[in-house]
C-alpha cells in the first residue's frame, strides 16, 4: 500500500508539472529565427484557401471563379511568380492548404490608401457560385510572415481584444420592401499590419519584425470610381457590391419550339451572356505596436480559448473523482478480494497436503479387524467418526475453492480468432506511441500553429516509424497464442489497419474530386503516402515483428492449461459481452466528454480558431488511460469470478467500449450543434468521425488488453497453480 501511494503521489506531480508547463508557456514557443525587414523592404502577402464552418469542403482561393486571378508577374520580396504555389509539407497538403503567391504588395512602412486590383467579369454560373459562398459563410485565409490574416474581435467584458483566422468572402441581408435575401460580396479590402522594433541586434540596425496581420472586408459598388479604379470615397459607401443580374428574359419557347419541355426560367440556371463586373482594391496601414512581443503574437489567436479554462479545470475534477473511485475499487479488489483469495487458496492448499499424509500415517488406516477380546467396535467407531469428520471438513474446505481461482487450467488458453487480435493489438501500440508523442511535443510547444501543418505531419511520421513497436507487440502475442507462421502475421500487421484506413481515404478522396476541392489528395500525395507505407513502415514493422518472435518470444504463463477445456456457466446479463462493453465504456467517455466538447469546436464549428490547450488535453488523457486500465481489471475480475476464461477479446472490448459512445456523441453533436449542409459535408463528417473513433477504439482496447494480461498473470503467478 506504501509503494501504491508513492506511485500515485509521483503520477500526481507529474501530471501538475505538465499542466504548469503548458498553461504558463502562453501557449505558443516562437520558432527558431526571427525573420526581420528594413524599412520599405517588400514582404510577400501569400493567399490560401477559403473553408466554412458550414461544410467540409474547402477551395483554394484562385479556383474561385469570381476573384482576381494572378498575373503571373514576379513581385519584389519573393522569387516567385504570382499564382505560382510555395512548397508544402505532408500536413498543409492532407489539411488543404494551397498557399500560393498574391499580386498584392506590401511595403514595410509604406501605407496605400487605396490600390486598385482588378475588375473580374463573371457570369451567371459564376454570381450563383458566389451567393452559395456568401450562403454558407465562407472565409479566406490570407498569411504574411507566417500570420493568417485575422478579424478582430472584443471579448464580452470588451476588456481584451482577440483574433479570429481568415475574413468573411460576403454577407447576407433582408431587402426591406421586398423581403427576399440579397447577397453581397467584399471586394474591398482594409489591411492593418502591426509591427515593432525587432529584438537584438537587428532591432538596433533598424530592422522591424511583423506582431500582427488584422483584415477589415467592406462591400463598394462598382459606381463612383476613379480612373485608377478605387473607390472615389472609401469611408462613405452609397451601395455596397451585390451578387445580381436581372432575370433572363429569353424566351424560351422560340428557343425550343419543338420541344414540350423547357429549362426552368431562373436567373441563376439559364445563360444569356449577362455579366457582372466586379472591381477587386485594397488599402494598407502599417501600425507599430509595442505591447505585442513577437513571442507572444500567437496570443491574440487564444484569448477565446482561455476564457473556457474554468470549463477545462472542471472537466479535470470530474475526471479526477471518477478515476479516484475506480482506484478505490481497484486497489480494494487488489488489497482485499484477492490476496484474501489467494492466502485461502493456499491454505486450503496446505490443508490437502496435511490431509494426505495424515491418511499415509494413520496407522491401520482401511481394514483394520478387532482382536479377540477387544471391546469391539463402539469406541472404535467414535474414533473412526472424528476422523471421517475431520477428513470431511477438510474436504469441504476443498470445496470451498471456487470462482476465477478453479479457471486456472483455462485461463490462458488460446483465444478464439487469437491470429486477429495479435495484429489489431500491434496497430494499437503504433497508435499509443504516435499519440503519447503528439501530445508530448505539443504540450511542450513544439508543435504549434506557427508550424503549419506540422502535427499532422509530425502524427503521419511517428505512426509511421512507430511500425517496429507494432511489429514488436504483435510478433509476442502472436507467439504467445502459438502462432508459426510469424512472416504471415507481421504482413497482417503491416496492411490490416493502415490498408482499410488507406481504402477509406481514397474513396472518401473521390467524392471530393468531384467537387474540385482543396481537401481532395491530389495523386503524387497518395503515391508518397503509398511509399511510406510500404517502403518504410512494413520493413519496420517486419523487424519489430522479428525481435518479438524469434529473439524475445512468448511471455511465459505462471500456469499449464489444460487440453480439456472447462465448460462456462450461465452467465449474468451484465457480464455478458455487448452489455459489459457499453456499460463499462460509458465510465472513460464520462472522463472525457467534457474536454471532447472544446475538441469538436475546434475541429468542426470553428475553424477559424485553433485548439491549443494541449496541457488540458494531456492530463485528461492520462487520466483516460488510468481510468480504462481500472475499468478493464473491474470488468475482467468480475467476469474470472464468474468461471468464464474467455477475456481476451473481451479485455479489448471493454478498453475500447468507449469508442461507441463517442461516435454516438458526435451523431447527437451533428444534429444539435452544427449546420452542415449538403450531402458530400455529411458523408465526410460520419466518414471522419468514424475514422477517429476507430483509431482511438484501437488505441484504448490495446490499453485494455494489455492491462488486463498484466492483471491475469499477476493473481495467476500468485497461486502458482498446475
Amino acid at each position: 500500500m506504501a509503494a501504491d501511494f508513492r506511485l500515485r503521489l509521483s503520477l500526481g506531480r507529474f501530471l501538475l508539472s505538465l499542466l504548469i508547463i503548458s498553461y504558463v508557456d502562453a501557449f505558443y514557443i516562437p520558432g527558431w529565427s526571427i525573420k526581420s525587414y528594413k524599412e520599405n523592404e517588400a514582404i510577400p502577402l501569400l493567399v490560401n484557401k477559403v473553408y466554412s464552418d458550414n461544410t467540409q469542403l474547402q477551395y483554394a482561393y484562385y479556383d474561385l471563379p469570381f476573384v482576381c486571378p494572378p498575373k503571373g508577374t514576379n513581385h519584389a520580396g519573393s522569387s516567385l511568380l504570382s499564382g505560382q504555389t510555395i512548397s508544402l509539407n505532408l500536413g498543409e497538403v492532407l489539411r488543404g492548404d494551397r498557399i500560393t503567391q498574391s499580386d498584392i504588395e506590401l511595403v514595410m512602412g509604406k501605407d496605400a490608401e487605396c490600390n486598385y486590383l482588378c475588375t473580374k467579369t463573371v457570369t451567371r454560373k459564376d454570381v450563383k457560385r458566389a451567393r452559395e459562398m456568401v450562403k454558407d459563410g465562407y472565409v479566406a485565409e490570407w498569411i504574411v510572415d507566417n500570420l493568417p490574416g485575422a478579424t478582430s474581435f472584443v471579448t464580452v467584458d470588451k476588456s481584451r481584444k482577440y483574433y479570429a483566422a481568415g475574413f468573411k468572402m460576403g454577407y447576407k441581408d433582408i431587402a426591406p420592401s421586398s423581403g427576399k435575401m440579397r447577397y453581397y460580396i467584399n471586394n474591398h479590402l482594409t489591411i492593418v499590419i502591426r509591427y515593432r522594433k525587432a529584438p537584438g541586434k537587428d532591432g538596433e540596425r533598424g530592422g522591424k519584425v511583423v506582431v500582427g496581420f488584422e483584415v477589415y472586408t467592406k462591400s463598394i459598388g462598382s459606381q463612383k470610381r476613379n480612373e485608377s479604379g478605387c473607390p472615389a470615397d472609401i469611408n462613405e459607401v452609397d451601395a455596397p457590391m451585390e451578387l445580381y443580374l436581372r432575370p433572363n428574359a429569353t424566351d424560351l419557347s422560340l428557343q425550343y419550339p419543338h420541344s414540350s419541355y423547357y429549362p426552368p426560367e431562373s436567373e441563376q440556371d439559364v445563360e444569356d451572356g449577362a455579366t457582372l463586373d466586379i472591381p477587386y482594391s485594397y488599402s494598407v496601414y502599417w501600425r507599430e505596436d509595442d505591447k505585442i512581443e513577437w513571442a507572444h503574437r500567437w496570443d491574440l489567436y487564444f484569448v477565446n480559448q482561455e476564457e473556457g479554462s474554468r470549463i477545462h479545470w472542471l472537466a479535470i475534477i470530474n475526471s479526477l473523482i471518477i478515476s479516484g473511485s475506480l482506484s478505490a475499487v481497484v486497489a480494494m479488489i487488489l488489497a482485499r478480494t484477492i490476496r484474501g483469495d489467494i492466502k485461502s487458496y493456499k491454505d486450503a492448499s496446505i490443508e490437502d497436503g496435511k490431509i494426505r499424509q495424515k491418511r499415509k500415517s494413520r496407522p491401520g488406516s482401511g481394514a483394520r479387524t478387532p482382536k479377540a477380546g477387544e471391546k469391539g467396535g463402539l469406541l472404535e467407531q467414535v474414533g473412526d467418526e472424528g476422523n471421517d469428520a475431520d477428513v470431511s471438513s477438510d474436504e469441504e474446505a476443498l470445496e470451498d475453492v471456487t470462482g476465477w481461482k478453479l479457471l486456472h487450467g483455462d485461463v490462458f488458453r488460446a483465444p478464439w480468432k487469437g491470429y486477429l487480435i495479435a495484429p489489431l493489438v500491434g496497430s494499437g501500440m503504433q497508435l499509443v506511441f504516435m499519440a503519447i508523442g503528439l501530445l508530448f511535443l505539443s504540450s511542450l510547444g513544439v508543435l504549434n500553429p506557427s508550424f503549419r501543418g506540422g502535427f499532422v505531419s509530425v502524427g503521419v511520421g511517428l505512426f509511421v516509424f512507430a511500425g517496429v513497436f507494432s511489429g514488436y507487440f504483435s510478433g509476442r502475442i502472436y507467439k504467445t497464442n502459438g502462432g508459426k507462421n510469424w512472416r504471415k502475421n507481421t504482413l497482417i500487421t503491416a496492411t490490416l489497419f493502415p490498408g482499410l484506413l488507406f481504402a477509406l481515404v481514397f474513396i472518401l478522396n473521390l467524392f471530393v474530386w468531384a467537387q474540385a476541392s482543396s481537401t481532395a489528395l491530389p495523386f503524387g500525395t497518395l503515391i508518397g503516402i503509398i511509399m511510406l507505407w510500404l517502403c518504410i513502415q512494413l520493413p519496420l514493422v517486419y523487424i519489430g515483428s522479428w525481435y518479438g518472435y524469434i529473439r524475445h518470444g512468448a511471455w511465459e504463463h505462471p500456469t499449464k492449461t489444460t487440453v480439456i477445456p472447462r465448460q462456462v456457466p450461465v452467465q449474468p446479463w451484465y457480464i455478458k459481452s455487448p452489455a459489459s462493453i457499453l456499460l463499462a465504456g460509458l465510465i472513460p467517455f464520462a472522463v472525457i466528454f467534457i474536454e471532447l466538447l472544446f475538441v469538436f469546436q475546434s475541429l468542426w464549428q470553428d475553424k477559424s480558431g485553433y485548439y491549443y490547450v494541449f496541457g488540458f488535453l494531456s492530463v485528461v488523457s492520462i487520466i483516460l488511460i488510468l481510468t480504462i486500465a481500472e475499468v478493464t481489471i473491474v470488468t475482467i475480475y468480475i467476469k474470472l469470478c464468474s468461471e468464464d476464461y474467455n477475456w481476451w477479446w473481451h479485455s479489448f472490448a471493454v478498453g475500447g467500449g468507449s469508442a461507441v459512445w463517442v461516435f454516438l456523441y458526435c451523431v447527437w453533436y451533428y444534429f444539435t450543434k452544427l449546420h452542415i449542409q449538403g450531402f458530400i459535408s455529411s458523408l465526410l463528417f460520419f466518414s471522419y468521425s468514424f475514422i477517429a473513433c476507430v483509431v482511438y477504439g484501437l488505441l484504448c482496447g490495446t490499453v485494455g488488453f494489455l492491462t488486463a494480461y498484466a492483471f491475469v498473470r499477476r493473481i495467476y503467478g500468485a497461486i502458482k497453480a498446475d
